[in-house]
């Protein structure tokens, strides 16, 4: 995954002249920087994602990079649609999984940036969700929220595997914005 791009390489994402894109960049409008002693620009990833969001730009390649990928486990219909709505889909893509099996095949052909687990779905259940992605080294970043209730909190469990843990009833734009935060760090982080 690069992380600085060329004048040249941002001119084959965006499908102009490498001269337009120094135009932009001496313009101001494509923030970067210039490589000491010499003429050459280099831009930064998440400067060239802003740019051709702010302008409208198709993405391209960067869109895996650029979008955050939930993974929604055992979450019913209301509370799915509810986070669809306040989760822009040009920013997230959301899919869902009903049981710890498919959480399993769906983590494994998305690559989530995030998981969010509720615990509805059987207590025992979703831990064994978040100790399974825990132990594999590809998920050590994945961000996990767990929604319980107040059984859940009640009977003692290790929060540790989880980054975030709302109870039951929570506000949906609060859980939008932490899990927006969240992905946002992982992936700046990244």
């Amino acid at each position: 995954m690069r992380t600085i791009f060329t004048t040249g390489q941002v001119a084959k994402i965006c499908k102009v002249a490498p001269r337009t894109v120094s135009k932009w960049f001496d313009s101001g409008r494509l923030r970067g920087y210039r490589i000491p002693g010499s003429q050459d620009r280099r831009i930064p990833r998440e400067h060239l994602i802003r740019f051709l969001k702010e302008h409208g730009m198709p993405l391209g390649e960067l869109e895996d990079e650029a979008m955050g990928k939930l993974l929604l486990v055992g979450i019913e219909g209301p509370i799915r649609t509810m986070l669809g709505e306040v989760l822009p889909l040009e920013d997230f893509k959301l899919e869902s999984a009903s049981s710890g099996f498919e959480a399993g095949i769906q983590a494994e052909s998305l690559h989530p940036d995030g998981v969010i687990i509720d615990f509805a779905m059987g207590r025992n259940e979703a831990l064994m969700i978040a100790q399974n992605l825990r132990k594999n080294a590809d998920y050590n970043d994945t961000v996990l929220v767990g929604l319980i209730s107040d059984d859940d909190s009640a009977s003692g469990f290790d929060r540790t595997l989880f980054n975030e843990t709302f109870r039951k009833p929570f506000d949906i734009a609060l859980l939008a914005e932490r899990v927006r935060t969240l992905v946002n760090r992982k992936k700046t982080l990244a």
